[in-house]
């Protein structure tokens, strides 16, 4: 498979960045090829703009909005690299899934508000996670996260079955940063085409 792994961080030496470089190990030792989307390093505009809107109305798409929805094109598989920030989404990549993934490109929620307009794609989500599961687990967040980013966003977009790594301790020990490395290369190493694809 051809996998585009989208990063959120500013910092190119961070844990993010590392966990990135993983995954993407593991992908290529699976005979996979791949592209990085590095979303601070090549100054995506995050910003809801009156572009995106009149797009929406029929005019063109911004040229930035255009690029990376032919580089998800491409693609068979996503891999979105991010921290957890405040039990979401950062800015930058918050703002890359609102302008990116258009309606009548992505979806189509007049006709059919379940139907996808892309075809199936697989979807690992890789998050470093400052939090302890013990600490999350008890307010209900990681179930509620897995709904709003599964079922509520990239299900949507063609990828229900998202699989989604909470990366609990990021901030740890080295040997716990171990352990969440070596996760981010088996999840490169696993990945597999969605079900229903060729």
């Amino acid at each position: 498979m051809h996998i585009l792994t989208v990063l959120d961080h500013p910092n190119p030496n961070s844990f993010t960045h590392a966990i990135a470089v993983r995954f993407g190990e593991g992908a290529a030792d699976a005979g996979h090829t791949s592209e990085v989307a590095d979303l601070h390093a090549e100054g995506f505009s995050p910003t809801w703009s009156m572009a995106d809107i009149e797009a929406d109305a029929g005019a063109g798409l911004p040229e930035d909005v255009s690029s990376e929805q032919v580089r998800i094109e491409r693609c068979d598989a996503l891999c979105l690299v991010f921290p957890l920030f405040w039990w979401g989404m950062p800015a930058m990549l918050k703002g890359w899934v609102d302008r990116v993934w258009t309606y009548g490109w992505a979806y189509d929620d007049v006709d059919d508000p379940n139907r996808s307009l892309q075809p199936k794609r697989t979807c690992v989500m890789l998050v470093p996670a400052g939090a302890s599961p013990q600490s999350m687990a008890p307010h209900g967040y990681p179930g509620a996260m897995d709904r709003i980013w599964t079922t509520g966003t990239l299900g949507y977009f063609g990828m229900p079955d998202a699989r989604v790594h909470l990366l609990h301790g990021s901030q740890g020990s080295d040997a716990r940063r171990a352990v969440l490395l070596d996760t981010a290369y088996q999840a490169g190493l696993t990945i597999a085409a969605a079900q229903g694809t060729q």
